[in-house]
């Protein structure tokens, strides 16, 4: 197999987790290397166990790690195809992990308090570097918002949208894909909150406060105002379940 590197015959004495983390780690490196290329089908199976001289199941049981890991994408009677991690990736597996937390006690709470924590850090950054682009952007994430106050879906979607903003202005791919993280997450939740008018309102108006502290340049503003708004909401969905 042209693609895989090869590798000597397993010995019979090496347990079957050894054997599978070698081929994952094998194929793992070509993978980060170029050698193996995003979007390309993985070799055929059978490739595998003679370039690593492994068993079927070990190569099997290898590839289910790999796409495990967001580097394979596979899908039934079809090759794996090469995934080539970025940010997204890595976040939509850590995804699945930490997503487990929203079912239970305490878990919704953890993320949220994750949240706030990279939040105040985005808004105080915001408030010292936000170029004129950056402002624009906020300042129409706002007024889409409050255009939305009277319909509740619509302010929930322009909601997420304005922190998104906060999360694109350092320029790191990494934090909109942590945003994602985060709505993704709690998505479930928010979505079955009693969205009103008034409360919509409230929560506008913090966000404008937040926007004010930003054109202000003052971060301790910022990220005070954040911090607010942000513990406003957590009362809201609070009062709204009782199993958190």
């Amino acid at each position: 197999m042209s693609d895989l590197q090869p590798a000597s015959a397993e010995p019979a004495t090496v347990p079957r987790e050894s054997a599978v983390n070698r081929v994952v780690a094998a194929i793992e490196a070509q993978i980060l290397s170029g050698e193996l290329k995003d979007g390309q089908s993985l070799p055929a199976e059978r490739s595998i166990t003679e370039a690593m001289g492994v068993s079927r199941p070990v190569a099997r049981e290898a590839i289910k790690v790999l796409g495990s890991k967001g580097l394979l994408e596979i899908q039934p009677r079809h090759r794996p195809i090469v995934r080539k991690p970025d940010a997204e990736t890595v976040m939509d597996v850590l995804g699945g992990l930490v997503g487990h937390l929203t079912g239970q006690t305490g878990g919704v709470r953890q993320i949220f308090d994750l949240r706030i924590f990279v939040e105040a850090g985005l808004v105080r950054q915001a408030a010292t570097g936000a170029g004129k682009a950056d402002i624009a952007r906020l300042r129409q994430a706002l007024e889409a918002n409050q255009a939305s106050i009277d319909d509740s879906l619509a302010f929930y979607e322009t909601d997420t949208a304005f922190h998104g903003v906060l999360y694109s202005i350092p320029g790191n791919p990494i934090f909109p894909a942590i945003h994602t993280g985060f709505s993704d997450w709690l998505d479930a939740r928010w979505r079955q909150m009693p969205r009103l008018p008034e409360r919509n309102r409230q929560n506008y108006e913090a966000h404008a406060r937040i926007l004010e502290a930003i054109l202000d340049r003052d971060p301790d503003r910022a990220e005070q105002a954040l911090r607010d708004h942000l513990e406003s909401a957590w009362n809201q969905v609070r009062d709204t379940f009782d199993d958190l």
